[in-house]
Formats: C-alpha cells, structure tokens, sequence
C-alpha cells in the first residue's frame, strides 16, 4: 500500500508536534508545578496517570468507531485495522496508567496496590482488553476474526466507561476525582491551584495528540504487513 507524499507530511509534523508537547509537558510537570501542599511530590506522578488514561480512553474509543462502521459499511477490512490498532494502543496506555497509580499509591496510600472499586474496574477494563487480543489470535478465518473483533471491541468499551462512572457513585472508594461530582471521601484528594489546572490540561492535550501519532503509525504498520504478506502469497503462488 502506498502513502500519498500529502498525509506521510502531516504524519512528520504530527510527531514533531507529539515529542514537542511531551517533552514540554515534562518540564511542566517537574518545574512549572510546585509540590501539592496536601501530597507533595507523589502529585506530579498524576499528570502523566491522567493523561494516560485518557490517551487509552480515546484509542478505546477508536475501536468502537472501527467496530461500528465495520458492521454497518460493507465489512471494511481497514475499520478492523483500526480496531486493531485502538486496542493495542490502549492496552499500552492503560498500563501506564496502572503502573503510575501504583507508585502514586506507595507514597499516599502506603501500599503498591488495594482493591479498591476504581482499582478493580481498571484491572477488569484491562483483562478485557487483554482477552480480546487472545480471542482474536485464536481465529483463524478472517472474516470472522474481523466480525468477531467488531462486537468485542464495542461491547467491551462498557468496562472503560464503568471505570469511570464508578468513583463518582460509590461512596467507599478512596481514590481521589479529579473532576465532576463524587459521593466518596478519597484519601489523597488535592486542591487544583492555577497551576495544577494548567499542568494537568497541557498533558491530556499532549496524551491525546500522542494517541493519534500511535494509532496512525500502527495502521501504517498493519498495512505494511498486510502487503507484505499479501506478496509473499502472490510470490508462492507464482513459483
């Protein structure tokens, strides 16, 4: 498959554009914001916990689109690439996120890990994901594994959104909100200084530019590999 010169120059700036955002979100994190008077330098680690989340909450949502027009607009092979592609990225986000909540959550909570409700729905939103890359290895046919990939990928963007909703309706949960009303008292809640509000903004817009860059990449990716097979084929069949 070939790129046309117009969208490989958008790609280009696209990631200028992404490293710029990333490494200018660092030095806010580090020098723009000072220590939160409640956590002190254990807050900083949020910006980039929030961010990620968010990163793998729009590439989630990526594959619901892909799902959706893949069902309704003729079985595309290109929607199921996406698909792919949103799923794969938002498991590696996801696992940022995880994995920054745990060393956020030493320092504040004095453990690596509880199984608190927000807790728990992010390690089920996770496996869920995890299961959809299993089940999709484990088909062969084609057209099945995209048809199949589809429903899965919409269904199970209903566990990104109950990790949301969840520390806004469950009053035992400790992990703090962030934003939007919550009936919990959390541990290692903070008050948003000026500041803070701008650090946090600046890295869900760096996430989210970088969530494009990826997941355009990875489709390029998957379609090179998919002409390369396909020409490994058309060579076997010649020979």
């Amino acid at each position: 498959m070939t790129y046309s010169m117009g969208r490989t120059r958008t790609l280009r700036l696209l990631t200028y554009a992404a490293v710029i955002l990333f490494v200018l979100a660092l030095l806010m994190d580090f020098f723009y914001v000072g220590p939160e008077k409640e956590q002190g330098e254990a807050q900083r680690i949020f910006y980039v916990h929030l961010g990620s989340f968010l990163g793998a909450f729009l590439a989630f949502g990526a594959a619901v689109v892909a799902g959706i027009m893949y069902l309704f607009r003729g079985n595309n092979p290109k929607w199921d690439t996406l698909g792919l592609a949103g799923v794969e990225i938002g498991l590696g986000l996801s696992t940022i996120t995880i994995i920054t909540g745990m060393a956020w959550a030493r320092p504040i909570w004095n453990t690596w890990w509880t199984w608190d409700p927000r807790l728990t729905s992010i390690t089920i939103m996770w496996l869920a994901y995890a299961a959809y890359m299993m089940l999709r290895a484990g088909l062969d046919d084609p057209e099945r594994r995209m048809r199949f990939a589809a429903v899965y990928g919409i269904l199970a963007f209903t566990s990104v959104l109950y990790t949301i909703i969840i520390i806004r309706i469950r009053p035992d949960t400790i992990h703090p909100v962030v934003a939007g009303p919550t009936q919990a008292d959390p541990e290692g809640g903070f008050q948003i200084t000026g500041r803070i509000r701008d650090t946090l903004f600046f890295n869900l817009v760096t996430f989210g530019v970088m969530t494009v860059v990826l997941l355009w990449y990875r489709i390029r990716l998957e379609n090179l590999s998919q002409s390369i097979a396909r020409r490994k084929m058309q060579l076997l069949a010649d020979s």
